[in-house]
């Protein structure tokens, strides 16, 4: 059964840092691409970055690089998002979700079609200006 779910989520103030897991079962990283998404209420979903196997690098939207870093340990089956230099528009739920790892899949983060089992629950992130 695939299973995501993200967590280290919480309230920070603006210029500090927080580092977001994503913990998955049921499937290989070596198979699968991994997408950070984040969703404010009204507004439509963000793909913040992805990372891949099947890519030669890691994608982040152009709003948070520079700040944000994605790395995965397919030994512990977790995706990390590390996010630097928060600011108040990086608040939002942010979530991870999983695709096929496909060569090109990360650039095409925000066109995924997300099924309730391709992503995990979310974490609320809060950044106080």
């Amino acid at each position: 059964e695939v299973q995501l779910q993200a967590s280290g989520g919480g309230l920070v103030q603006a210029g500090k840092s927080l580092r977001l897991s994503c913990k998955t079962s049921g499937f290989s990283l070596d198979d699968f691409a991994i997408g950070w998404f984040r969703q404010v209420p009204g507004k439509e979903r963000e793909g913040v970055s992805c990372i891949s196997s099947a890519d030669d690098r890691p994608y982040y939207a152009d709003s948070v690089k520079g700040r944000f870093t994605i790395s995965s340990d397919k030994v512990e089956n977790t995706v990390y998002l590390q996010m630097n230099d928060l600011k108040a528009e990086d608040t939002a739920e942010y979530y991870c979700a999983v695709a096929g790892s496909a060569r090109g899949i990360c650039p095409l983060l925000n066109h995924w079609t997300l099924s309730k089992s391709a992503r995990g629950q979310g974490t609320q992130v809060t950044v106080s200006s």
